[in-house]
């Protein structure tokens, strides 16, 4: 599969619920390896926060398509990811990287990993960042290796689970947290091995 991608727009709001809700959520996330379906119940995220990051300076979120069917190109995405500039405090210019979601069916086909180098290539390019930040559940062992195999370290802080604010989801388990990560976006990105 070839993705094309975009960056999305208000019109996009509820095919990006459904993505970002299928791959994370529920039963219909189990079929791929990113579900949170054993730590988090409820929603993901809601048209109010997406519209939120699509408004705000300095965030955009791409969104891949199959190149090879106009419907999925258009309006039907199989990956999506924000990339937004954020305050670093050593200076360096920071983009965070979240909401990343593959499609399920698709999940370990290698989209993830060209989807992550877009995301890198417009953090770098358009919004001018020298080094991608996010969070990932520390718990999430499987996860926290494949974005090492892609570069980004564990810089050992980490955040609180937001439990009093279901917008982020309902909680199954006591101890969640988050642990940042970091990548220097070099002039001229290298992937590695999978």
């Amino acid at each position: 599969m070839t993705p094309i991608y975009r960056f999305a727009t208000h019109g996009d709001i509820p095919a990006l619920i459904a993505l970002v809700t299928s791959a994370y959520r529920g039963d219909a996330s189990r079929q791929g390896w990113t579900t949170e379906a054993d730590l988090l119940g409820g929603q993901r995220i809601d048209a109010d926060m997406l519209r939120a990051d699509l408004d705000a300076p300095g965030s955009v979120i791409l969104i891949a398509g199959d190149a090879e069917r106009e419907d999925d190109a258009s309006g039907h995405p199989i990956g999506c990811a924000r990339i937004a500039v954020v305050a670093a405090d050593d200076g360096v210019a920071t983009a965070e990287f979240g909401m990343f979601s593959i499609r399920p069916d698709l999940q370990g086909g290698g989209l993830g990993r060209m989807l992550l180098a877009e995301a890198e290539r417009v953090a770098r390019d358009t919004l001018g960042c020298a080094r991608m930040r996010m969070t990932v559940i520390d718990c999430r062992d499987e996860l926290l290796a494949w974005y090492e195999r892609r570069g980004y370290v564990r810089t050992g802080v980490f955040k609180p689970f937001p439990y009093d604010d279901p917008r982020y989801g309902i909680p199954t388990r006591a101890g969640l947290r988050f642990e940042v990560l970091d990548k220097a976006l070099d002039a001229s990105p290298m992937e590695t091995a999978a």
